[in-house]
């Protein structure tokens, strides 16, 4: 709740305030920020033809392949398995079922136009194994423990015990998007209890046979139970779930996720069955961040921790301060909305966005989370002068100061919508008394201010910027953002203290 404009007691709901005062045409969503358990769970493409207009009945495609039938029985498995689901894990089944729709979708317009009898005929056994699977996920939840058999729209997994509480688990991961956009993988891994409730390991990947090939390594990975799902994450860099060099896997992107279990088990083991709840509600998740949020204990401890640290810093501020850390941080809660859904389907480098690169997108989110908190706790609101290293929600720089004065800056801001957009920061210069003077000589030249605990970057700039929107020449300045010059280079930035997070965040989080 937001008990005064500048002191919400939890981080989350500053976006909501902000959004009470924006114009009626801001407030839609675009669809791939919505929680996908939000969406129709109803397959479509029975029901449209392959340029997306809807038909009267079953399509001619489906009819002839029998598909219309098949896509029935997996819509009837569906809503009798949601109703058995726990009210708090139906948004993670539904998200899953919406993301087999994605898949399917994408499969039936490449089998209708490619019109071959191999792929009308992989297309229905895939349709045949996803209602069996409902079928088993609808007698299993409520289960028990680790050991058994767990699945989701990707694949599943087993888990079997060994000893002292160790387990070997095995994974089988086979999604196709149609034509060559497909994954298989077959994942072997051992895992045993560590910190914080997770049990913890290493991959077992196969070794190529060719002579010259680069070794497969293993990759660190953990599990454990999220209420009546159990979460994987594979803590996978990008080149080893992008290329793996396994020969039984082709991608390991897609390991991460929420599995379900498949049927009831006799004798099942004990295992902490809790559901780690964030700040919010996970029964109504608004967003596809939302979701993932509340899938993943991580995630969720992360966003209980944020809060913390928000609530605990803000009456320390002064006021103009707190201010704008809380413009700042309304703007950090639209970038973390953004930040799944963009990973997840990550289009901007080059990958087809139907596929659903899981292991990408929670990294990417557990790394944006993880440098807010590093900010919000580590806030260095008793620093004196320029130096340290300042953090906005679009913006970072490192500022060094020597003992003659003498003033190097380097840092980045960017724009999470436009990804070629971002300004670099190389600023230097040295310092007259408290005064930063830059020692290029520019019409516009680059400033360094303290403003209160902040530092303000190129303050003027805002105004040059406005100027030259629309203009190709450069009478007025000298644009700073070279590779868009439109934008402005300027930033209201905050101190924090060294931290890994920031200084090496898992991951390019942006």
């Amino acid at each position: 709740m937001i008990e005064e404009p500048l002191m919400p007691t939890s981080f989350r709901l500053a976006l909501l305030a902000a959004a009470l005062f924006a114009p009626a045409s801001a407030q839609a969503m675009d669809d791939f920020l919505r929680a996908s358990s939000n969406a129709s769970m109803t397959m479509t493409f029975c029901a449209a033809s392959s340029d997306g207009s809807k038909t009267e009945g079953p399509s001619k495609f489906c009819r002839e392949a029998g598909y219309d039938k098949l896509v029935a029985a997996v819509d009837r498995s569906f809503a009798a398995a949601l109703t058995k689901a726990p009210v708090n894990i139906r948004p993670l089944f539904k998200r899953d079922q919406a993301w087999f729709n994605d898949m399917i979708q994408e499969a039936a317009y490449t089998v209708e136009e490619a019109d071959e009898a191999e792929l009308r005929e992989n297309l229905a056994n895939a349709l045949r194994r996803r209602a069996a699977t409902l079928d088993d996920l609808a007698r299993g939840f409520g289960r028990g423990g680790l050991s058994g058999a767990w699945a989701n729209a990707l694949g599943g997994v087993s888990l079997t015990g060994t000893e002292a509480g160790a387990y070997r688990l095995e994974a089988e991961l086979n999604s196709n998007y149609g034509s060559d956009r497909h994954w298989h993988c077959k994942l072997t891994a051992m895992v045993k209890p560590g910190d914080d409730g997770w049990h913890v390991g290493i991959t077992m990947p196969a070794q190529p046979s060719e002579p010259e090939a680069k070794p497969a390594v293993s990759v660190p990975i953990k599990l454990r139970r999220q209420g009546d799902t159990l979460r994987i994450v594979l803590l996978a860099n990008e080149e080893q779930w992008f290329s793996s060099n396994d020969p039984d896997c082709d991608r390991l992107g897609q390991v991460t996720g929420s599995y379900f279990a498949s049927g009831k088990q006799d004798g099942a083991d004990k295992t902490d069955t809790s559901f780690v709840m964030p700040t919010f509600d996970c029964t109504r998740p608004d967003t596809a961040t939302d979701e993932e949020i509340c899938a993943d204990p991580d995630l969720a401890a992360n966003d209980q921790r944020l809060n913390r640290a928000w609530r605990a810093l803000l009456p320390r501020l002064d006021e103009a301060t707190r201010r704008a850390l809380t413009e700042d941080q309304r703007h950090w809660v639209s970038a973390q909305t953004l930040q799944y859904p963009e990973f997840l389907h990550p289009a901007w480098e080059k990958r087809t966005s139907a596929m659903h690169y899981t292991v990408f997108g929670r990294e990417r989110l557990n790394g944006l989370q993880r440098e807010r908190i590093a900010l919000l706790e580590g806030f260095d609101d008793k620093r004196i002068g320029l130096a340290g290293t300042w953090l906005a929600y679009n913006a970072i720089i490192k500022v060094t100061v020597d003992k003659d004065g003498a003033v190097e800056a380097q840092g980045w801001k960017w724009s999470q919508a436009d990804w070629k957009g971002g300004c670099d920061y190389e600023i230097s210069g040295d310092l007259k008394g408290s005064t930063f003077r830059s020692s290029e000589q520019r019409k516009n030249p680059d400033t360094l201010e303290r403003d209160h605990a902040m530092l303000v970057v190129n303050r003027l700039d805002d105004v040059f910027a406005r100027r030259r929107e629309g203009k190709n020449d450069n009478a007025d300045d000298e644009p700073k953002c070279k590779r868009n010059t439109t934008i402005s280079s300027t930033a209201r930035l905050f101190p924090v203290r060294p931290s890994q997070d920031i200084d090496n965040p898992p991951g390019a989080i942006r």
